[in-house]
This record gives structure tokens, C-alpha cells and sequence, in this order.
């Protein structure tokens, strides 16, 4: 009977994990629409040059309208948000280490 519990406890909870990461799953498909939080649209270029000491994000708007964007660095703070308009260009500078060039986000 014991068993019969710990069971259908466990099986509970695996689904309200299983819920909880399709909800979180289905979250950056909306992250595309302008002016959401999160990942820019696909139409903003994101790309790392690394120098010695320095490494530079860039953004630039490939849209056919305004942004506002950031670079995101994994450990550390991210870039500031700018606003591009189509054509327009970004940039973020930061240490080599122990720095990582994460994307572009909406901000």
C-alpha cells in the first residue's frame, strides 16, 4: 500500500514537471513577436569578435522596422539596450574572460 502511494506521488509530481517544461517550452515562440522580452527576432543579426584582451557583440536590424535590442553576456552584466532602426548597428565590449557571448535579446 506504502508503495502503491510513493507511486502515484511520484508519477504526480513527474507531471507537473512534465506541464511545467512545455509551458516554459512553448515560451520563446512568442519571444519572436516585436516588443516581447527575450530572444530578438531572427531578422536581427547577432555575431563575437574576439581580439587578446577584448571581445565585441554585435547587433545589427536586418528588419523592416525599429528595434530595441541587447547583447547578452553569460557571466557579467549585458550590454545596454539600443534602439535600431533597420540598417542601424550595436555594439558591446567586454573582457575575454571569463565572458560569453550569449545572443541578442529584445529589451
Amino acid at each position: 500500500m506504502r508503495t502503491s502511494t510513493t507511486l502515484r506521488r511520484t508519477a504526480a509530481v513527474m507531471l507537473s514537471a512534465a506541464a511545467l517544461t512545455a509551458t516554459v517550452g512553448a515560451a520563446p515562440a512568442a519571444a519572436a513577436t516585436v516588443g516581447a522580452t527575450g530572444t530578438a527576432p531572427t531578422c536581427v543579426a547577432g555575431w563575437v569578435t574576439k581580439g587578446t584582451i577584448t571581445q565585441t557583440g554585435h547587433a545589427r536590424n536586418d528588419c523592416s522596422y525599429r528595434v530595441r535590442v541587447k547583447i547578452v553576456w553569460a557571466f557579467g552584466a549585458d550590454g545596454p539596450c539600443h534602439t535600431l532602426n533597420p540598417g542601424d548597428r550595436a555594439t558591446s565590449k567586454v573582457a575575454i574572460q571569463p565572458r560569453r557571448f550569449d545572443g541578442i535579446n529584445n529589451c
